[in-house]
């Protein structure tokens, strides 16, 4: 055990945790599932990724520098937005993009302001070693929301081409044209947010509350920054994905209010 009162695993322990990937190999195997490399190539570049960023926040734990902190937190942001595009199934156009790399910085930059400077109260306001880990559960969550709000928003205005262009042909504006598709997505993206507050405390424990019990910290210490991060993950996802949706909309119509989407 370290000084907190966690263990500490040796290097057999954890190659032992490795047992889990190669039953998940044999499973796939067994129902001719051809995701063999896959899972393998995904394992090593987790275990690299996280080794390699543990000693990067030692270095920053110990150096602590506004400009290293908001660096991380800016890439982060940026490997965020390219997965969106990488994780959209629809052809995405460059306006709708643009839409999603916006929102996502004026979501998540507000929510981290206000987060870090009044509920947390850091002092410095700064500190790594509650802002890092923090803004990365908040971007990673967020960016799982708004891959759901913009997959539903251009598989709407594609499936529902039909029913906008008649909403447009009987007066309707736009906005009125699309509400129900924007409606429909935001409430796609929002459902896994919702249902991990359902399900938690009950169903499961979540991740970082299991870890700073393991770390030796009081469970309502634990619970209390819990509650106060899934707060604000609920808050960021939601204003990421309305500002998303409601600027992107747009891009699908021209000046003359004329949808502009392409049929396959």
């Amino acid at each position: 055990m370290d000084e907190t009162g966690a263990v500490n695993l040796s290097f057999w322990q954890l190659l032992a945790a490795y047992i889990f990937v190669i039953l998940l190999i044999v499973i796939v195997k067994i129902k001719k599932i051809p995701r063999e490399k896959l899972i393998v190539l995904s394992t090593i570049r987790m275990t690299i990724q996280l080794i390699l960023v543990g000693y990067v926040l030692i270095f920053i734990f110990d150096h602590p520098n506004p400009l290293l902190t908001i660096g991380i937190i800016t890439f982060m942001l940026g490997f965020a937005v390219f997965n969106v595009y990488q994780r959209t199934k629809e052809s995405m156009h460059l306006s709708v993009k643009k839409m999603v790399a916006l929102a996502m910085m004026i979501g998540i930059s507000v929510s981290l302001t206000f987060f870090m400077l009044v509920v947390l109260q850091l002092d410095p306001w700064y500190d790594p070693m509650y802002f890092i880990p923090i803004g990365g559960m908040i971007i990673g969550k967020t960016m799982t929301g708004i891959s759901l709000g913009v997959n539903n928003l251009l598989t709407g205005m594609r499936e529902q081409r039909d029913k906008v262009e008649g909403a447009l042909m009987l007066g309707a504006t736009p906005k009125q044209a699309s509400k129900e598709i924007i409606n429909q997505a935001f409430d796609s993206a929002m459902l896994p947010t919702i249902n991990a507050m359902v399900g938690m405390g009950i169903v499961f424990l979540p991740g970082m509350m299991t870890g700073q019990i393991i770390s030796g910290t009081s469970p309502l210490v634990a619970v209390e920054y819990q509650i106060a991060i899934m707060l604000g993950i609920a808050g960021t996802v939601s204003l990421t994905v309305v500002t998303f949706l409601h600027l992107a909309y747009k891009t699908f119509f021209n000046d003359r209010q004329q949808f502009t989407l392409k049929k396959r």
